[in-house]
């Protein structure tokens, strides 16, 4: 059937549009989907997962580790290394560590019996100037929880040890503690303040908001294209009074609707997120509550950001939607479908985790012009506070475009018997 060139008649589009989500509304999962997944799972990502770090990290610093010792060490080393700190009000802020004695250090540590041990090789100096010496530290280096607790505090304190002895050596000349440090760093974070706030999980945000609009639309699409040819009930709509181009400007409509249900709610899940890793960091002080806050999770918008973010949302929406209307209807089932729509996913999972080095790319205009990932380059941008609208409106005109193409490829589908009675 040849393509008609009559102006859409949009209360038509509305119907079909209406038509297919009525039927998404139906099934519970894809409520499930779009709606309640993304206000569980963005929190669960942005503020579980510094929290979970945080909380962790500082818990080791707290706690007591068990560490091993081979030989003979300094009373002043070692009364360093299990002694406490504590703040002003008495709280632990960073506990000490029990030696215990072992025979084999490296067996010690790989049997689980201790988290780190100690092995002078020869005697260790007391004071500074006379002699020099190794001290060796057995650890799992791999492991996370033994650089954040038993390592850690190990060389901790032999730093402040070297230094104790030095500055005895020091005071019968003279000399202040600042003789060792005649020069020091302070390091100011020039970011911009909200991309202090996103912190190091920023990348995650455009990840999961397309992962989370992929899955809004799917269902929606996927059952108006395949799987009304499985159930027989698209060869009814296609006979009724109703034009081609209009079929799938509603199916569009429809989907692209649900996608955008989808993030919307994932963009309340951000906003839910940073009030709540906010108001944790407000109440809590220590290393858990550094940590979390450079982890990030927070998203604070302004009005220009919020529109920047709807407005790449939006193309996106419409660029996954017509995608998945074009593979929808080419599929012969359901479950065909899904095997094709499958590849998807990665197309968004891999740039997205690429985004994780961004500052080592040359962000140059041409990136953003490329459909999808342009949109996730503006959605960065936008989440640290760096939003520019000439690279948000090439993003959006990348994916309108792209959404343009696959629409026509769709409808060309949708005007080919082969294709639409492909069963």
């Amino acid at each position: 059937m040849p393509v008609r060139s009559e102006a859409l008649r949009w209360p038509m589009v509305w119907r079909i549009a209406l038509r297919d989500l009525l039927s998404t509304l139906r099934d519970r999962r894809t409520l499930n989907a779009t709606i309640l997944m993304p206000l569980i799972l963005i929190p669960l990502f942005t503020l579980g997962l510094p929290l979970m770090l945080g909380s962790f990290i500082g818990g080791q610093q707290q706690e007591r580790q068990k560490v091993g010792v081979v030989g003979v060490l300094p009373p002043g080393l070692r009364a360093e290394l299990v002694r406490d700190e504590k703040a002003p009000d008495g709280q632990v802020v960073r506990a000490g560590v029990t030696l215990v004695p072992v025979k084999n250090a490296r067996l010690a540590v790989q049997d689980g019996d201790v988290e780190a041990a100690l092995r002078a090789p020869a005697p260790l100096p007391t004071r500074a100037g006379e002699s020099s010496g190794t001290l060796e530290v057995y650890a799992k280096l791999g492991s996370i929880r033994a650089q954040s607790g038993a390592l850690i505090k190990v060389t901790q304190v032999v730093d402040r040890y070297n230094r104790r002895l030095t500055l005895e050596r020091l005071k019968p000349l003279g000399l202040s503690e600042q003789a060792l440090t005649p020069v020091t760093v302070r390091p100011v974070d020039a970011s911009l303040e909200q991309a202090q706030r996103s912190g190091q999980l920023a990348f995650l945000v455009p990840m999961l908001m397309l992962q989370f609009i992929l899955a809004g639309a799917m269902a929606t699409a996927v059952d108006a294209t395949a799987g009304e040819k499985e159930r027989g009930t698209l060869e009814s709509l296609l006979v009724a009074p109703v034009r081609r181009s209009e079929v799938v400007a509603g199916k569009l409509l429809a989907t692209t609707i649900t996608a955008l249900t989808s993030a919307c709610f994932s963009v309340v899940g951000f906003l839910l997120s940073g009030l709540a890793v906010r108001a944790f960091t407000g109440r809590q002080e220590g290393a858990g509550a550094e940590i979390a806050q450079s982890m990030g999770g927070q998203l604070s918008l302004t009005l220009g950001s919020a529109v920047a973010l709807l407005g790449v949302g939006i193309s996106a929406a419409l660029l996954i939607s017509a995608a998945l209307i074009a593979i929808g209807i080419y599929a012969r089932s359901f479950k065909e479908a899904q095997t094709y729509i499958a590849p998807l996913s990665m197309a968004i999972v891999i740039p997205a985790v690429m985004l994780q080095f961004s500052e080592f790319l040359d962000l140059q205009s041409g990136l953003y012009a490329l459909p999808l990932f342009g949109g996730m380059l503006a959605i960065l941008d936008t989440v640290r506070g760096a939003v520019t609208a000439p690279h948000v409106l090439l993003a959006m005109l990348a994916n309108l475009l792209g959404a343009l193409i696959l629409s026509v490829l769709a409808l060309r589908s949708f005007n080919r018997e082969e294709v639409i009675f492909r069963n």
